[in-house]
């Protein structure tokens, strides 16, 4: 009486089998191999969708660095190692029998798009965002005035950021932006050395950190409480920093309780705190911010207008005082009036947006918002191009966002193969890679040999009573990939 059940199943899977696959091209000659161009989360959660949706399908995903993981490794603060728990199940995708990965390759020097195409069935561009938006205001180009890209790459351990010129001589800072990676910039200035030690801090973040002279951090944004880009996580962690002060001025925040209840429910819960720890803080609180030694300030309606310099030295910035405009609580507009406002710092971090780059001058790219014109992931005019992540929406959300798009574009790519608007016919796969890369004598990284870094980094901050200690030259990855 239980064995039918059982042969029914395994027949019924059997026919699910034959047909997915009748569907799907699976013939030996006919395998649609996807090239992924970096190994973020975009490029790993579309590799998931397109593993998981065809039971042949093979990816390949190609990464600059010699090491994967993208945002997840150099983009997430060091003292949010929860969210870097993805990188499991990246992982576990790097290591299914028909993904490949193929470190060091820089895609548009090393092997062009087009040839990429030539190659594999389909080719998905998911390689973020390199670059970040201007001020375009006088002072800008002043060595202490840092891109928060820049800054939390060298924290990091971005190769690319490793060497960047991080004054922390000076008691006040100026953050430009209200979004998360601005309140990351805060929270690592702040935070205490004891706590940052038992991070995955690069040694060299740490030890410039550790003679800080910073004490005052102000983050200042073109809008008002109610249009901050920040989220409710990030703001309670920066509430509750040790021996750190908030500052929300009463003036800012005193009406808001007038509209919280009309709010949708993160912005509500977000403001709700904002207008509590201005008008309402406990008891507790209030003991331990009179006797905290550092402090943060959010700044509202404030438009930079100049970064002030004195003998080549930044010494403050001037900002315009903007009005809110627009019936929306949300959705206001900032609008610059002639009056102006000075603050004295000594840094300046430019905190006001990501953007992507065109890594092909034949790319259909929009260069005022930094991202590939695509539809739904299809890049515009190129059949069997696809982009996901970043490159495609901009720099917007956070990686569960990430995900989506990146599910998303790889239902795109399966529905493209089932329907026959692309074909595997006479695809190489990365046999080209491997060919250019050898004949340019440049050094491949397959994904056991990231294994071999990813040891001698645990090993190295083992030693020191941290997770890891990244390796932060790429001539060292490569050697130790080598070993």
């Amino acid at each position: 009486m239980y064995i039918l059940p059982r042969l029914c199943s395994r027949h019924l899977r059997q026919v699910l089998q034959k047909s997915c696959s009748r569907n799907l091209s699976t013939s030996s000659k006919n395998v649609p191999h996807v090239c992924i161009v970096g190994s973020g989360p975009a490029g790993f959660y579309t590799a998931q969708q397109i593993l998981k949706g065809h039971p042949a399908a093979k990816v390949d995903i190609l990464e600059k660095l010699p090491v994967p993981f993208g945002l997840v490794r150099f983009g997430v603060a060091p003292d949010h190692p929860e969210v870097k728990n993805v990188i499991h199940t990246f992982t576990n995708t790097a290591r299914n029998e028909r993904c490949t990965f193929l470190g060091n390759v820089e895609v548009g020097k090393d092997v062009s798009i087009e040839e990429l195409q030539g190659a594999y069935t389909a080719v998905v561009l998911a390689y973020g965002a390199d670059d970040d938006r201007t001020l375009a205001i006088k002072g800008e180009k002043n060595p202490n005035v840092i891109s928060a890209r820049s800054f939390v790459g060298w924290f990091n351990g971005l190769p690319q950021d490793r060497d960047l010129n991080v004054d922390l001589d000076t008691e006040n800072v100026v953050i430009l932006g209200h979004g998360n990676v601005a309140l990351d910039v805060a929270r690592i200035l702040l935070t205490p050395i004891s706590v940052l030690k038992k991070t995955d801090i690069s040694q060299h973040a740490l030890d410039a950190l550790s003679r800080s002279r910073v004490r005052k951090v102000y983050l200042v944004g073109r809008r008002g409480p109610l249009q901050v880009a920040f989220t409710i996580k990030e703001l309670r962690e920066m509430i509750k920093l040790p021996d750190c002060r908030p500052v929300i001025h009463n003036n800012d925040v005193k009406d808001l309780n007038k509209v919280i209840e009309d709010l949708p429910r993160p912005r509500k819960r977000l403001t709700d705190l904002l207008y509590r720890t201005s008008m309402e803080p406990s008891d507790t609180d209030s003991q331990l911010w009179a006797q905290a030694s550092k402090e943060w300030e959010l700044r509202f309606r404030l438009t930079p207008a100049e970064v002030i310099e004195t003998e080549g030295k930044v010494t403050g910035v001037k900002f315009y005082i903007n009005e809110l405009q627009g019936e929306d609580l949300v959705n206001k507009i900032a609008k610059a009036t002639s009056e102006t406002e000075d603050i004295q710092c000594g840094l300046v971090f430019r905190s006001i947006g990501y953007k992507s780059i065109p890594i092909d001058p034949f790319l259909p790219f929009d260069e005022r918002k930094g991202i590939i014109l695509n539809k739904k992931g299809r890049v515009e005019n190129r059949p069997g191009l696809y982009c996901s992540g970043w490159v495609s929406t901009g720099p917007v959300g956070v990686i569960l966002n990430t995900m989506t798009w990146g599910f998303e574009t790889g239902k795109v790519i399966l529905k493209d193969i089932e329907d026959g608007a692309i074909s595997s016919e006479g695809k190489q796969g990365n046999q080209i890679i491997k060919d250019k890369m050898l004949s340019n004598g440049k050094q491949l990284v397959t994904f056991s040999e990231w294994d071999k870094i990813d040891l001698e980094e645990i090993k190295r901050g083992a030693e020191v009573g941290k997770p890891r200690e990244k390796i932060t030259q790429i001539s060292e990855m490569l050697k130790v990939a080598r070993s």
